[in-house]
């Protein structure tokens, strides 16, 4: 079973990989283990029952010290343009997290003590330490080239054919962005698959095997480095029918994607994190993008269906308000409350203004039973063991 993935967020006591007996001698080794074997190739759908989490009983006592408008809060990560922005969504409704991109103030990073402010401020308003997430994936999808150097694609990287560089590679970069404040990646890319454009070189490879062989090094660089790495696109985004920031996405039918679930049947459960896309699946999603159906959620969580464990780690939603197949059909307050109706855990999007009216909606769906009060505490007892929370014995 998978081991709550600690980031650097609390007392290293939580943390399973990356601060070893209380120490960061893990983030200086630059040994990586060996890639794992093949999986089975069978697709099933699971039975729909297949999503055990106690919450209640033992977590209770963590439970109860967050309000219904906290524990939704716990479930959101938004996009921020700077300093003020995130000290303003912090201090006002008690966000799970915030997301650095490319349009936020490099200062917030490169000021120390801009950081430490913001993620003060999160203890000291709901005595949860806060999530500061990135999609730093090297190539063409990386930041802030003044803090961050340029790095290779993964599409490079898998050719140069050298597992144990690309492990010294990441963990170099990882340890970047321990030290800049950064708690999770959003990656890497294991989409199997290098045709699709929106993809393209961001994959490692059309071979789903050394899609997992270098994805698992970079996974357990990140640990080492006490950062989060969160797998992405599920259930695959290299062979999908275009680009989901411009409109509706389609994959070959489910019981052709064989290939492109291997990563999540060898990773999700090493890695204890998945970013779900926004893409309509024949045979599962009924229609609807994968971020927003139970079905795909259901189907991750089961791990049966594809030659995986039960995944009982964090489901993050893909960006919700700056990619046309959610947009084009849903407003960002819809978009957020179907994600977490559907199964997902955390709910993202890049910027702040539609906190309020989300949390608005959310809160009016728990009191109408569309989201189920019991869902939430759920999600937010995965969210808080992802963040490395010192949970009562037994949660």
């Amino acid at each position: 079973m998978r081991k709550p993935l600690g980031l650097g967020l609390a007392l290293c006591a939580a943390v399973a990989t990356g601060c070893a007996a209380g120490t960061d001698n893990a983030a200086e080794s630059t040994s990586a283990p060996a890639a794992s074997s093949a999986v089975s190739s069978s697709i099933t759908l699971p039975p729909a029952s297949e999503t055990p989490l106690p919450a209640g009983g033992a977590c209770q006592p963590f439970l109860d010290k967050l309000t219904i408008e906290q524990k939704l809060a716990q479930l959101l990560t938004v996009g921020v343009t700077g300093t003020a922005d995130a000290l303003n969504v912090v201090d006002q409704y008690q966000v799970g997290g915030i997301f650095i991109g490319s349009g936020t103030e490099e200062s917030l990073l490169s000021v120390p003590a801009n950081m430490q402010q913001v993620k003060a401020a999160a203890l000291e308003k709901s005595n949860v330490p806060l999530m500061v997430t990135i999609d730093e994936e090297g190539g063409r999808v990386s930041r802030f080239p003044d803090l961050l150097q340029p790095g290779p694609s993964a599409q490079d990287i898998a050719a140069a054919g050298n597992p144990q560089q690309s492990y010294e590679a990441a963990l170099a970069r990882a340890n970047t962005l321990k030290s800049l404040g950064i708690t999770v990646n959003f990656a890497p890319v294991v989409d199997v698959g290098t045709d699709n454009a929106a993809i393209g070189d961001r994959s490692y490879s059309d071979d789903p095997q050394v899609v997992v062989t270098y994805a698992e090094q970079y996974i357990r660089a990140m640990q080492a480095a006490q950062v989060g790495a969160v797998i992405k696109h599920f259930p695959g985004h290299g062979r999908a029918s275009g680009d989901s920031h411009t409109g509706v996405v389609t994959t070959p039918p489910l019981d052709q994607l064989t290939g492109d679930l291997v990563p999540y049947a060898k990773l999700a459960d090493l890695t204890g994190a998945v970013m779900v896309g926004h893409l309509v699946v024949p045979g599962l999603t009924d229609g609807k993008p994968a971020s927003i159906s139970p079905e795909a959620m259901q189907f991750l969580r089961a791990g049966s269906g594809y030659g995986g464990a039960p995944f009982d780690g964090v489901i993050f939603t893909d960006d919700l308000s700056g990619m046309a197949a959610i947009t084009s059909q849903y407003s960002i307050e819809d978009a957020v409350e179907k994600a977490l109706e559907a199964g997902a855990d955390v709910a993202l999007w890049i910027s702040t203004d539609s906190v309020p009216s989300v949390l608005t909606q959310l809160e009016s769906a728990v009191e109408a039973n569309r989201l189920p009060l019991d869902q939430v505490d759920k999600s937010v007892v995965r969210v808080a063991k992802y963040k490395g929370v010192q949970l009562p014995q037994g949660c």
